[in-house]
Parts: structure tokens; sequence; C-alpha cells
């Protein structure tokens, strides 16, 4: 049986309650790296189709189809009838880096934040109110550190079988040499305008299901807490998502600037001199629908995505608080020397 660390399994932020000793941010980093290497994997296929509907400037519809792509089966017989099973996997080397480093930074961060706050302030750092400002901040931490990798995904994944980027060196090399430094940064102003509540509705509303649901039978030990993480996570991000949809629409559109040519074969293009004419040419050409293209690939990515990044960061986690359980039970130090 493994151990619980803290009530219910809670290792969301820092614990003032937690028996033993706090988890570190060094143990939050490596759990939220592990958490979002094992996400990407499982949810690839979701972002793909997601970023493919976010480009597409015809109407994405089965019943007035106009695009290349009207819906999400329609757009999976598609991508696979003429670019291979593969090609859900397009831009997984960026992605898979972007996820590692996305994860570590989020929850070291949240976990230093909350700490933080418990300690400095009158606030308790598990509360829902704490956890979406230390949520919205961790987030924004990790976005400025991984913007470059999030852009080099978003054109691999857009771009078709006549390839631009061979690989990620060369997509590297291409983008620094013909498009400047800042290319690596497209989109990042409504990145950060999105990403803080969106991260902050996602650890605010986890923190609410978790407090609302009942703890698991004791009998089900760390395994019916894990699951009731992924139940939490997966409502809290379809909502969130659903709220913040479209500057994640906006991001992707900007982040292909400059790389017009990749686009033609999917349909028509369009060039944006920054988000205000972004959202302008969406709204007058495309009207209010357009603001959701891929809304519905894109919540069931952050169904997942958000329920299986908590599951797993706290499986990960507990591993490393069991293992070190474990060797302080044996008479062992951290560095494994006698006490």
């Amino acid at each position: 049986m493994l151990t619980r660390i803290g009530p219910f399994g809670d290792m969301v932020g820092y614990e003032p309650g937690a028996q033993g000793a706090a988890h570190s941010p060094e143990e939050a980093a490596l759990s939220g790296s592990a958490a979002g290497m094992v996400t990407r994997v499982l949810i690839s296929p979701l972002d793909v189709l997601k970023i493919r509907f976010q480009l597409q400037i015809e109407r994405v519809s089965s019943r007035r189809p106009e695009g290349k792509y009207q819906g999400l089966f329609q757009a999976s017989r598609c991508i696979y009838s003429e670019e291979g099973l593969s090609a859900f996997w397009k831009g997984h080397v960026p992605a898979q880096l972007l996820s590692i480093c996305y994860g570590a930074v989020q929850f070291a961060a949240f976990q230093c934040l909350t700490e933080v706050v418990h300690k400095s302030t009158l606030y308790d750092g598990q509360t829902a109110g704490v956890h979406f400002v230390c949520g919205g901040f961790a987030a924004c931490s990790a976005t400025v550190v991984c913007q470059p990798l999030d852009t080099l995904r978003t054109r691999f994944a857009a771009q078709g079988e006549t390839k631009v980027y061979r690989n990620l060196r060369h997509a590297v090399s291409t983008m620094w040499r013909s498009e400047g430094v800042l290319s690596f940064y497209r989109g990042l102003c409504p990145t950060l305008v999105a990403v803080f509540p969106y991260a902050g509705l996602q650890f605010f509303f986890f923190n609410v299901f978790k407090k609302l649901l009942p703890p698991p039978p004791k009998e089900t030990g760390n395994i019916g807490g894990h699951l009731k993480s992924l139940f939490c996570g997966s409502g809290a991000g379809m909502i969130s998502k659903t709220i913040t949809y479209p500057f994640d629409l906006f991001k992707k559109r900007l982040q292909v600037g400059g790389f017009e040519a990749a686009r033609v074969p999917f349909g028509q293009v369009r060039s944006y001199r920054g988000l205000v004419d972004c959202m302008v040419q969406i709204a007058r050409e495309e009207g209010f629908r357009g603001f959701f293209k891929g809304l519905s690939p894109s919540l069931v990515k952050a169904s997942l995505a958000t329920g299986l990044i908590f599951f797993w960061y706290e499986v990960f986690l507990n591993g490393m608080s069991n293992l070190n359980e474990r060797r302080r039970t044996n008479g062992l130090t951290k560095d494994g020397e006698e006490r």
C-alpha cells in the first residue's frame, strides 16, 4: 500500500498540513516534467487536429463544407489518408520538449508561489483564490520560457507533406536567418493575456472540485485519490478552455505569420499585423464563430490533458515521496549515507 502524503492525496501546491516534509520545488519540477511528457504522447493527435482547424480560414462545418477540414472524423480520415499515421505526431519533438519544460517550470513556480503566499501573508496556501493567482503567474513564467518551443510545435503541426522544415535544427536555423529571433516569440502577447486566466482557472476549479467531491474510499488507497484528480482536472480543463479559447486561436494565427507558403495547400491564407488586426480580420471575414474554430477537439484535448497532467503529476510526486520515506525508514539520508 502506498503512503498517503497529505489529506486525501492532495499534493498540488504547498501543503501546510502535509504529513512529513513538504514537497520541494525540485520534486515539483521533476514530477511536472514527467507528467507533461506522458500526457503529450497521449494527446498529440488532438493537438494536431485543433491546430489545423484554428488555422483554416474557411468555415469548419460538415453541414456547409467550405474548407479542407469539416469535422473531427473527416479531418482525421483526411490527414491519415494523405499524410499517414505519423502526421498526428507532427511537431512531436518540439511539442515534447515544450511539455517537459513547461510542466517543470509551471509546477515548480506554483509550489514556490503558494509556499510564499502561505508563509508571508494571511492567506491559506490551499485556498481556491490563492491557487487562481499563483497558477496564473506560474503559467506566465512557463510561457515566457517555453514560447519558442510552442512556436516551433505549431509550425510543424501546420505544414503538410510539402515540408518547409525538414527537422527541428533546420526549422530553428531557417527561422533565425529569414525572420529573426523575434519570430520565435510570435503570438506571445495574446498567449500571456490568455494563459493567466486559463491556468488560473484550471488550478482554481481543480481546487474547488477536489473539495466539493467526497474523498475516495480508504480501501482504494492512492489510486482513488489519483482518479479523483483525473476527474477534477478534466472538468477544470473544459471550463477554463471554453472561457479563454479565442486567445489560443489568435496565438496560433500569429505564430504562422511568415509561413504562408506552407499553408496554401490547406486553403486561404491571411497575414496579420498584430493582435488587434488579427481579431478585426477574423470578426469581419469569419464572424463570431470564427473565434471558436477548433473548439471541439480543443475541449476534448483540454479535458484529457488537464486531467492527465494533474493525475500523472500526483502519481510521480507520490512515487518520489514514497521513495524518500522508504529511505528515511531504512535509516538513509538523501545522499545514501548511514545516519
